[in-house]
């Protein structure tokens, strides 16, 4: 069983970067996205790379800001977070899809393991 752990959330100002990291034995071969949930919202989709490395999405909100990567020697799948702002602010948590391998999942119910996620704040 995959086991993810984030890292890398802070308080940022608008307008700078934050990396974002999340760490799993076994995840190198998986499909793994980013979502976030604000306060009072509904979590939503951030971003997803596949099992290969070679297909990633974005939401149009983060696209061209946000870029997602993985380092299969560390098992880890970073979030680089540029040009933050504060409608940015939310929990982030990375999961991975280890029913559907060859996935490019972009819906939370298609996930199954999920990480605790780590809080990431923009200031005006």
């Amino acid at each position: 069983q995959v086991q993810l752990v984030e890292s890398g959330g802070g308080l940022v100002q608008a307008g700078g970067s934050l990396r974002l990291s999340c760490s799993g034995s076994g995840l190198r071969f998986l499909p793994t996205g980013w979502f976030r949930q604000a306060p009072g919202k509904e979590r939503e989709f951030v971003s997803v790379i596949n099992w290969n490395d070679d297909i990633t999405d974005y939401a149009e909100s983060v696209k061209g800001r946000f870029t997602i990567s993985r380092d299969r020697v560390t098992n880890t799948v970073y979030l680089q977070m540029n040009s933050l702002k504060p409608e940015d602010t939310a929990v982030y948590y990375c999961a991975v899809d280890s029913r559907t391998p060859w996935g490019l999942p972009v819906s939370s119910d298609e996930y199954d393991i999920w990480g605790q996620g780590t809080q990431v704040t923009v200031s005006s």
